[in-house]
């Protein structure tokens, strides 16, 4: 059985990282498929860097590859042959928007979108929070990978160069 997880992943954090590990204890193989969201058209990182960055988080998780979604995802889990998709919902407010997609999907395509529920420790973590912390300078160790970190400092400063 394959799934498919998928995410803007502006950055991977250690939040997404749970759903990820605890996805494939349920599948044979996952897929972290790296999404453009046009909600979100202002990332960080091109897709090639947000898949880089993936990869190096991932790389000791055994049965899970990271691929760049290039369209609508139904299409990328018609084209790998996926099981179900897999999403995290850390509140409400995740649900209320993921429970609409996973019905659109399942109604274009009949792929089933199961929803697994966060970490409660990890469920304050967000890719937003994650960079507007790095902006002022705050420590982000603790809510990703060093390499994502590194990746997000250099970014930071690249911003922060900006309105100096």
């Amino acid at each position: 059985m394959l799934a498919v997880c998928p995410g803007s992943f502006d950055p991977l954090t250690r939040g997404h990282m749970d759903v990820i590990e605890r996805t494939s204890k349920f599948f044979d193989d996952v897929i972290v498929a790296v999404a453009y969201n046009t909600r979100k058209p202002s990332g960080w990182f091109t897709g090639a860097e947000r898949v880089e960055l993936a990869r190096d988080a991932l790389q000791g998780m055994p049965h899970v590859r990271v691929e760049l979604v290039d369209g609508l995802l139904v299409d990328f889990c018609a084209r790998v042959g996926a099981d179900a998709i897999v999403k995290g919902v850390r509140s409400s407010a995740d649900w209320d928007s993921e429970q609409t997609m996973g019905l659109l999907n399942r109604h274009i395509s009949g792929v089933e979108t199961l929803f697994l529920m966060g970490d409660p420790s990890l469920s304050h973590i967000a890719s937003s929070y994650v960079k507007e912390l790095a902006l002022f300078g705050a420590d982000i160790s603790d809510f990703v990978t060093p390499g994502v970190e590194r990746a997000v400092r250099a970014q930071a400063a690249k911003r922060n160069a900006r309105f100096m």
